[in-house]
């Protein structure tokens, strides 16, 4: 009776340290990467763990946005500042 105690123990303590470690490897592999990613306001794929930067359509097309708030809002959302004004022509 006492051996069998001891090998259910023994199993309990297995179970528990392999969830600990589980846990631990989703911690550092994929929440902790996944919040940083986010707080620096860019996308963060699940499937391959790639943190990626937004583009706006604007940038690809070449078209500007001709809303100067609606460009704002855009610029604001992923986090890239308004670009600076351009410096007058003498």
């Amino acid at each position: 009776m006492n051996h069998t105690i001891n090998r259910i123990k023994l199993i309990f303590l297995g179970v528990f340290a392999l969830a600990a470690a589980a846990t631990l490897v989703w911690q550092v592999g994929w929440v902790q990467p996944m919040k940083k990613c986010e707080a620096a306001h860019k996308w963060w794929d699940h499937g391959q763990r790639v943190c990626a930067q937004p583009v706006l359509i604007s940038d690809i097309t070449g078209r500007t946005i001709q809303d100067k708030q609606a460009e704002a809002q855009a610029r604001a959302a992923i986090g890239r500042p308004a670009p600076a004004a351009a410096p007058a022509q003498p």
